[in-house]
């Protein structure tokens, strides 16, 4: 079936941010499979990281389909978009038709995006992974793509106002080679493995990340074990 609103939502994307000089840095877009089903999983540290992850799989001419919570779907914009992009809502009292729904798209040969967080980390470091990923690739037998983004929370996030405006903010953009999900392992230590490389990936993007260290420091989008006044993970969980 044709995709008629995926491809033109990408190219609106595409046109806000050169409106908005959003410098996109990306390496190891070539790890994408060019066929066949995958799980790409990310960190999660705003609310457009759906767009960037997704911008991740458009060089191998790859469509993602993310799961999302199934409020999103409720909103009156972003709703029928969703739906029409095909992207799978979660509803956390029925997850299992949301994991059913995603098992199905990987064996019919879709890359399906996670972001195994489940939430946004308001201290832009990485929290612990959920181990769904892991299992829906043991299940439908397919690779994860470890991918991180950095910058993204710049834009919107959690706590803060959007930041739409032409400042010439960069974003990184990292993906790792597949990681395999054999079905003899225990998931647990697969996603051990994933969040490993995602950290990795993490640091990468954080190390190339083109921005003054004066103006980094003490900036509220950088995470405080790097020199920021971001909160730290304990200072998160306290508050909330």
């Amino acid at each position: 079936m044709a995709e008629l609103v995926y491809p033109p939502v990408i190219g609106a994307a595409h046109a806000l941010f050169r409106a908005l000089d959003i410098r996109i840095d990306m390496k190891g877009a070539e790890n994408i499979p060019r066929q066949g089903g995958a799980v790409l999983v990310s960190n999660h540290i705003g609310y457009l990281d759906f767009i960037f992850a997704g911008l991740t799989a458009r060089p191998q001419k790859r469509l993602v389909r993310f799961m999302a919570k199934e409020s999103v779907f409720r909103h009156k914009v972003s709703g029928p978009l969703m739906r029409a992009m095909k992207h799978i809502p979660v509803d956390r009292a029925q997850g299992e038709t949301a994991y059913r729904h995603a098992l199905d798209s990987l064996r019919a040969g879709e890359i399906i995006g996670v972001f195994p967080e489940a939430t946004i980390s308001q201290s832009f470091t990485l929290k612990s992974f959920k181990s769904g990923a892991a299992r829906m690739a043991q299940e439908a037998g397919v690779p994860l793509i470890p991918v991180a983004l950095w910058g993204t929370q710049r834009l919107w996030t959690k706590g803060r106002p959007r930041n739409f405006k032409r400042s010439h903010i960069p974003v990184t953009l990292r993906v790792g080679e597949p990681i395999e999900a054999p079905t003899d392992q225990y998931a647990g230590a697969i996603t051990r493995r994933l969040r490993e490389r995602v950290q990795e990936l993490l640091e990468a993007a954080q190390r190339a990340y083109p921005v003054d260290r004066k103006d980094a420091e003490g900036a509220w989008w950088q995470p405080a074990h790097l020199g920021g006044s971001a909160p730290t993970p304990a200072q998160v969980k306290e508050a909330g």
